[in-house]
């Protein structure tokens, strides 16, 4: 199906292409090390340094292995498991000649992580007339040119351009028409949805809420109410709309990870094990975007949807794990726990030394993530 581009339509109907490539860090050392082909590997920190999953090969996957799992956990589902550990210098040459190759079809690109873009192509470089035609040509180049597989999705908006593109994985291409947009939204399963995590969905579970069309019955009030300021987010893509725009250049000014809990965590040690771990990926992604920051926040939500930050600047810039883990934890034990539980722990690094060149987004991880990271 091809969606045509410079076409009038209500509301100028934008052409945007989402791609995202496959198990991208897992692939590039399968790609690297022919021994490793067609066998259960994850790219992270080993078992025996209390490490996480940054990025799972397919074979793994089919053990129920992802990203963010603890190591120790991932080797337990699959005892052959291969671990490897991350090369960012390699990865941030190969996402280089990747955005490289978008760039021949649009400027607007806006890298949501090394792996991963959105494009503009309502206007192309190329006067290409299919936003399906662009995606088939960035695929077949990036395997051409670096001999890794990509998967597309084209739509209306980056809101159902990214559910496309997790339609057809791996090395697939789906496209959403404007005709079909308020449909697909509506047969979606809840959980299916992009922001929508295994935490939310089983709230909205029990709230009744188990496909798109059951989400579009809710008032803007009543989502709201559940969900607070999200649940503006979640009128809008239950009704397949989507206005932010694709933004080039956008500057990032910090980088953490957080994670949402299905049971709230009652135990000071299972909650420090968790910060930890969390302290694991943030010194990971500081590392993959080649900085550091000076201010640290931790941020804990309380199983009463209470939320709380605290925050301290260092006269120096930090990023590794030791520092890292060291500031939360000291953070963390300055708050009174009062005898009351958590479902939520993050961190974040701002103040970054190269915030004008880091354009990553922060991303929920570990049991329940509402945005994965690979």
């Amino acid at each position: 199906m091809e969606l045509p581009l410079g076409q009038e339509s209500v509301a100028r109907t934008r052409k945007i292409v989402h791609v995202d490539m496959d198990a991208f860090y897992a692939s590039v050392e399968q790609r690297d090390n022919p021994s490793y082909r067609g066998k259960p590997l994850v790219v992270g920190g080993s078992p025996n340094q209390r490490g996480v999953v940054a990025a799972a090969s397919y074979e793994a996957r089919k053990f129920g292995i992802h990203s963010a799992m603890p190591s120790v956990t991932a080797i337990a589902k699959c005892p052959g498991l291969i671990f490897v550990r991350p090369r960012f210098d390699v990865y941030r040459e190969i996402s280089a000649a990747i955005h490289a190759i978008f760039k021949r079809y649009s400027d607007l690109v806006e890298g949501v992580a090394l792996d991963e873009a959105y494009l503009d192509v309502t206007e192309n470089k190329q006067n290409i007339t299919y936003a399906s035609t662009i995606a088939r040509h960035i695929k077949t180049a990036i395997f051409q040119e670096t001999k890794l597989t990509a998967t597309a999705g084209v739509s209306i908006n980056k809101f159902l351009a990214k559910m496309a593109s997790g339609q057809n994985k791996p090395n697939g291409l789906t496209v959403i028409l404007p005709e079909q947009a308020v449909a697909f939204v509506e047969q979606l399963p809840i959980e299916k949805f992009h922001g929508i995590g295994e935490v939310t969905a089983a709230k909205m579970h029990s709230l009744g809420i188990h496909t798109g069309a059951d989400l579009k019955r809710r008032s803007l009030t009543e989502l709201t109410h559940h969900f607070g300021k999200a649940g503006q987010y979640y009128y809008k893509i239950a009704r397949a709309e989507d206005d932010r725009p694709v933004e080039a250049n956008r500057v990032r000014k910090s980088i953490g990870a957080e994670t949402s809990f299905a049971q709230d965590l009652n135990d000071i040690s299972q909650m420090l094990q968790e910060l930890e771990q969390i302290a694991q990926i943030v010194e990971q992604r500081l590392e993959q975007h080649e900085t550091r920051g000076r201010t640290l926040t931790l941020k804990v939500k309380f199983s009463d949807y209470q939320q709380i930050t605290r925050s301290k600047t260092m006269f120096v810039s930090i990023g590794e794990l030791d520092t890292i883990f060291e500031l939360a934890k000291a953070l963390f034990k300055s708050i009174d726990l009062e005898n009351r539980t958590i479902r939520l722990l993050g961190i974040s690094l701002s103040n970054l030394d190269n915030a004008k060149q880091t354009q990553v987004i922060q991303l929920p991880l570990f049991q329940n993530p509402d945005i994965t990271w690979e």
